[in-house]
């Protein structure tokens, strides 16, 4: 493999990664990127890849978070009934609930949604997750974690299904439903992306048998290290990216870009495909 097939998968992996964290759907931007870079998909191991190194990243980030919740959740279980204790017990179970919607949802339709999607319906996607932002980029809410409520975890949950769709954004699907049932933006961030990491384990447990199978390992294992290591890279700054904008109420951002990059799909589709 050439240096230049090489540099089309890092291309792909540094996509990926700046991509996962923000409302921009990466799913989508890498069927476009295949598309125009002319790389063929051969399955889903090379993007559960991806997400893999994306959800690691995303570890990272809450790894704090991560441990204060778990040790009041099960120190609930042991006995402990403080108010803290009792606030993260709930958390989780609120996370569990939102994440049984999609864990239905992909069962059922794993063998509906697949690689031939093309780029034209991948920009029809980016135009309805563009206005989806846009209604919702101003909407501050009062709840705060304490204040989720089962009702709102369901919303979620279902508003992460839609994300099955290539060109629909995970993370700007659940944003706008965390923030539509009226969570602060701060505590909506959080709880989208502490939701991402039950389903992202999840597929990859499922996807590593995928992943060892793939006839192309032996071959592409140095693009795909390379690819790995760019997504989990800039997973890190996408998610600064989105953090920062959202502090300074400027999610429309976001939408111009689905809009623009919606519209190009659109008429590549058209024109040149």
């Amino acid at each position: 493999m050439d240096i230049i097939e090489i540099l089309k998968y890092i291309f792909l992996g540094f996509l990926q990664g700046i991509t996962e964290p923000i409302p921009v759907s990466s799913s989508g931007h890498l069927v476009i990127a295949r598309e125009l870079l002319g790389i063929e998909a051969k399955g889903l191991s090379f993007e559960m890849l991806l997400n893999t190194a994306s959800l690691i990243a995303i570890l990272y980030i809450y790894w704090k978070d991560i441990i204060e919740i778990a040790k009041n959740f099960f120190g609930y279980l042991a006995g402990q009934r403080d108010e803290e204790a009792k606030e993260d017990f709930k958390y989780v179970i609120y996370l569990i609930i939102a994440t049984i919607p999609i864990g239905f949802a992909g069962f059922l339709l794993k063998d509906v949604v697949g690689d031939n999607v093309t780029v034209g319906f991948i920009g029809v996607m980016l135009l309805i997750t563009g206005v989806a932002l846009w209604i919702i980029q101003n909407k501050n809410g009062e709840k705060r974690d304490g204040e989720i409520t089962v009702k709102d975890s369901i919303i979620v949950g279902l508003a992460q299904c839609i994300a099955i769709i290539p060109g629909i954004s995970r993370s700007g699907s659940t944003l706008v439903a965390s923030m539509a049932v009226g969570l602060k933006q701060k505590n909506a961030l959080r709880f989208v992306f502490l939701l991402y990491i039950p389903v992202s384990v999840g597929t990859a447990l499922l996807s590593v048998s995928d992943l060892f199978n793939d006839p192309d390992m032996n071959t592409l294992w140095l693009p795909y290290l390379l690819a790995f290591i760019a997504s989990l890279i800039m997973t890190y700054f996408g998610f600064k990216i989105l953090k920062g904008l959202m502090e300074n109420s400027k999610l429309n951002y976001f939408s111009y870009y689905c809009f623009a990059l919606g519209t190009f799909s659109i008429l590549y589709q058209i024109f040149w495909a």
